[in-house]
Formats: C-alpha cells, structure tokens, sequence
C-alpha cells in the first residue's frame, strides 16, 4: 500500500497519533505498512504477540508497533512504538497515513434520481446508481456505482454503499455503516404456507432497520421482516455471505463470520459471536456474550453467556467411517449399559425387594 505522503512519516508524529512511548530513531521515516515478515526499513509493522511460526527478531521494518512486555524481542536496530494493543494502533495509523478517498464525488450524470428523493449536502452518487422516490440520503452519504435504492429508503450520516448494493422499499440503514458490494437488503422472507399440496407465499411486510456503524460484507442477504423488522444493531459487524432470515434481531456489537445462516425469527444478543458456517434454528434466542465456534448448528436456545460448540472434528477417513458407525449404535448401547447397571443392583442388593 503506498503512502500519499512523498516525504513519508517520522515515528515521532505516529508515537504522538497514538499516544504511545517512543524508543529508538523519533526521525525514523517510513513509507509504506507491511506484514512482520515482508516489511522492509521503510516500512512500517506490528507485532501483537506469538504467532505460529512468527519471529519478530528476523523483521526489518523501520518501525514497529508493539507492547512493552515485547520490546526485548523486536529487532535491535527497530524504531519502537510500544501501545497497550498493537493491532488497535495499527488500525489508527493506517487511517491517518492513507485515508481513504473516492474514485468520483458529486453526482454522476448517469445516475438515475427521483424527483422527491432528499439528498444532504457532500452526499456522493456513483454511475448508474437509482434512487427510488422519497428516499432520504444523510449528508456524506456515499451510494457506489449500480446501487439500487427502493422507495423511502432512509440512509444515515457518512455511511458507504461500495457498489451494487440493493436496498428494498422502506428499509432504514443508520449513519457510518459500510456495506459491502452484492448486499442486498429488504428482500422477501422465506415466508411460505402449503395449501393442498401446493405453496403460498405470505406477504412480507416489514422493515429491515440497522443501527450505527454497522459493517456488511459482500454477498450478504438480510430479508425483510415477516409483519414486524428485521432488526440489525449498533456496531454490528456481518462478514461475506450470511443470509439473515426474516424477523432475526442482532444485538449491538455481535460479529458473525462468513457463510453463516441464521433462520427465521432467531434472537441474537449483544456481544456474540458467530463462527463461519454456524448455522441457527428459527425462533430461539442466545443470550448476551454467547459465542459459537465454527461450523456448529445451533438448535435450541443458550440462556447463559459463554462458548459453545457442536458437529464431530476432522478425523481421517476410515476412523470417521468407524466412529459414523458406533454413533448409530449410541442409543442400544445405552439401553444395554441401562440393563447391565439394573442388574448389577439387584445382585449388589438380593434382599432389597423383600424389606
């Protein structure tokens, strides 16, 4: 990643953004941000602890960011930053030495706008872009090229459609949110009801409204509520390809990995964690500071925080096949056993049935 700054950065004004302790060359001057092992002397690292196969004596950048208790181990030749988390700091300098900024700004003249949608000021619209009628964009709104925006559709401060993001009717995305490019928001809930044999659709009539600083990654599908919203919170962080079912509510600061499925009606609470691939059973609840690790189906609700795990670790093929046998056998041997410990009590005891 290139620096805009031709003359680079000194490690004095980066231990001032930071507000961290200084140790080594304060006009040491870096250029670019780098991994701990490719990072070269005008490049700036961190290190946030022991990693499998990291060696934070072999790295040659100019400048690392680390914490205190790590100092004797960077490099003698390293200009130090030390901070309580290293990995927070490196995502403040990396915003400071290469801000973002937008391949266009203003309002494309390709870009189709209704006339009683509500634009505020600096909002940016890119190529192609439609926005439906009575749509309100909050100033520094960024809709990306080939977004597509519904009716009364509500979009907060600041927050960023990248591209190709799809934003049904009446659905509400608060200030500061990125949302990812394929993102589509407010589509119909898998609502149906059998009828003699065949299928019918239920109407899909409600919202789906996300709070504040809200991430969305690329590919992920929320559906619109049932009769009541679909309800994403603040600081809610969605990873790519998660499909968010009808009705679901997401509590403030849960993160949920990638290719994940939460059914209709699940409740998750503040603070959770999802693994990828976790998958959730309609209508249950998971209370605050849950965490589910990779892969696991949840099928009944978890009234106490905590972690949680489910499905059988990776074995080889043939002991797989072994152990897939004996678990079809579980419920017979536990009949057995059952039999074996009534019959070991009544030989223990003889007399029991007589007193």
């Amino acid at each position: 990643m290139d620096s805009t700054a031709t003359d680079g950065f000194c490690a004095a004004d980066i231990a001032a953004l930071v507000s961290a302790t200084l140790i080594g060359a304060p006009d040491c001057r870096v250029y670019h941000v780098a991994s701990l092992t490719s990072a070269g002397a005008r490049d700036l690292a961190y290190f946030s602890g022991s990693r499998r196969g990291s060696n934070p004596q072999a790295c040659r950048a100019g400048i690392i960011v680390c914490r205190s208790q790590d100092a004797d181990r960077m490099p003698p030749q390293a200009t130090l930053i030390l901070v309580p988390n290293p990995q927070i700091a490196f995502i403040d300098i990396v915003a400071w030495m290469m801000p973002q900024d937008h391949a266009y700004s203003g309002i494309d003249s390709s870009a189709i706008i209704h006339p009683t949608a509500q634009l505020g000021i600096d909002v940016v619209v890119g190529p192609l872009a439609v926005i439906g009628a009575g749509c309100q964009i909050a100033a520094g709104a960024v809709i990306g090229p080939g977004c597509i925006l519904g009716r009364n559709v509500c979009i907060g401060a600041e927050t960023e459609l990248v591209a190709r993001v799809t934003v049904l009717d009446d659905c509400v995305i608060g200030a500061r949110c990125v949302i990812a490019p394929g993102v589509v928001i407010g589509s119909d809930g898998f609502g149906l009801v059998s009828e003699h044999g065949r299928w019918r659709r239920v109407p899909q009539l409600g919202r789906v409204i996300i709070g504040d600083d809200v991430d969305i990654g690329a590919n992920t599908t929320i559906d619109r509520g049932t009769l009541d919203d679909t309800r994403i919170d603040d600081g809610v962080k969605l990873d790519n390809l998660i499909q968010i079912a009808h009705n679901v509510e997401i509590g403030a600061h849960s993160a949920i990995a990638g290719c994940a499925g939460l059914a209709g009606s699940s409740i998750v609470g503040k603070h959770c964690t999802l693994g990828g691939g976790v998958g959730l059973a309609g209508h249950l609840t998971l209370a605050d500071g849950v965490h589910i690790t990779g892969m696991s189906m949840v099928t009944r609700s978890i009234h106490q925080p905590g972690v949680y795990s489910a499905g059988t670790p990776l074995d080889t093929n043939a002991r797989w096949h072994k152990n897939a046998a004996r678990f079809k056998q579980l419920d017979r041997i536990a009949h057995r056993i059952q039999a074996l410990e009534l019959r070991f009590d009544a030989d223990k005891n003889p007399d029991e049935e007589n007193v």
